[in-house]
């Protein structure tokens, strides 16, 4: 028989965060600082609203580009909280900040076309980019920069052929945020190289020093610039599966076009819900900041005292932690503290080569379960210097 599979399907690699997810659930007394969702349940008066849906048999589908009251309600919230200018037209409700990712590249991307992708970063870029047919340029980011984008790394890679630049801040894994005033210096090398932008938001909310910055705000860049964002880490809404993408209608039209072939739409109930969390949720998504904000501060003091070197994330809920003074690579890391103390973390190759010498480490976990995991962590660091 002729092989069944598409070659460049399985030329990609699966996921190295549900490698140790997968294994560490093998395992008894396991705690787990490896999966990037949060630990508080969904707001209650959100999930009444959802709950509520299903008791009006709204068990329909909805249109295409989601439900207009939720797409209404989107336009007001990224105004409120983000000074970013949007019409209905131009939003489309996704299953998941990554179904929107997806769909972007499908629609942005044709043969020969480079993508320029920062890296540490969340592990779907890349496969995006290949199943859009499309040519990934890793881009490797240091952590004598914060693992921020400049313009010399930017300019290094640029070719005439690139065409998107993927801009994953506040950043999974690093935490890394970027100002207004160093996107500006990015905007301007965009625009002056006739580059299109996928900017993925999810973390905007849990930006922790001042108000997050969108590269679509800036003059000039919202003609191109898709913005992916949902509400699985703002309002602990993972399992509802509900994100959302901003775009030029031009774009938007071809991005809902691939939306009504792949999907058909988001789910009903969860858009119903998500209103609700749009139009009350402000009070929640502070609370659970404020909350992650203190997690971040005791996770990054404990690990610098331990030697573990990290710099200060201004977003997301990760820390980026160095492992040098161990002498071991992040995967040996990373299964050997598994196999010995029972606390799961992610190897920072996991997210590029360029991650190689440090881990992920989520604090979307209690103060307690941090305080026991740290202390195992510090026994292994112990034997291993």
């Amino acid at each position: 028989m002729r092989d069944p599979i598409s070659k460049k399907v399985r030329g990609l690699q699966p996921s190295g965060i549900r490698k140790f997810f997968d294994l560490a659930s093998t395992m008894e007394n396991v705690v787990s600082l490896g999966v990037g969702e949060p630990d508080f349940d969904t707001p209650w008066h959100i999930r009444e609203e959802g709950i509520y849906a299903l008791e009006k048999g709204r068990t329909f589908y909805t249109s295409n580009s989601g439900l207009l009251e939720l797409r209404e309600e989107i336009t007001k919230y990224l105004k409120r909280r983000f000074s970013l200018e949007y019409e209905t037209g131009e939003v489309l409700v996704t299953v998941g900040g990554s179904e929107a990712i997806d769909i972007a590249c499908r629609v942005m991307l044709d043969p020969g076309d480079e993508v320029i992708i920062p890296e540490p970063c969340f592990v779907s870029y890349y496969p995006c980019a290949v199943m859009a047919g499309a040519t990934p340029v890793r881009l490797p980011l240091y952590a004598k920069d914060q693992f921020k984008l400049t313009a010399e790394r930017l300019l290094s890679v640029i070719t005439e052929k690139t065409k998107l630049l993927v801009l994953p801040f506040p950043n999974n894994p690093t935490g890394a945020v970027m100002s207004e005033d160093e996107l500006k210096t990015i905007a301007d090398i965009v625009k002056k190289h006739d580059i299109y932008v996928l900017s993925d938001e999810i973390y905007a909310e849990l930006t922790y020093t001042g108000r997050h910055a969108s590269i679509a705000s800036l003059p000039g860049m919202k003609e191109r610039t898709i913005v992916i964002n949902g509400f699985s880490k703002a309002y602990a809404m993972t399992g509802w599966r509900l994100g959302y993408a901003c775009a030029p209608v031009e774009i938007m039209k071809q991005m809902v076009k691939v939306h009504q072939y792949e999907i058909m739409c988001a789910p009903t109930t969860s858009q119903y819900a998500a209103i609700e969390a749009m139009r009350n949720g402000d009070g929640d998504v502070e609370f659970m900041r404020e909350s992650y904000d203190e997690r971040r501060k005791f996770l990054v003091h404990e690990l610098n005292e331990m030697g573990l070197t990290c710099f200060d994330p201004g977003g997301a809920f990760y820390v980026f932690p160095s492992i040098g003074i161990t002498h071991m690579t992040s995967d040996e890391f990373a299964t050997e503290l598994l196999n010995e103390q029972r606390v799961a973390v992610v190897p920072g190759t996991a997210f590029g080569e360029c991650g190689e010498g440090f881990l992920r480490i989520s604090y979307a976990y209690s103060i307690e379960n941090l305080k026991f995991a740290l202390e195992k962590i510090k026994l292994f660091v112990d034997t291993k210097r």
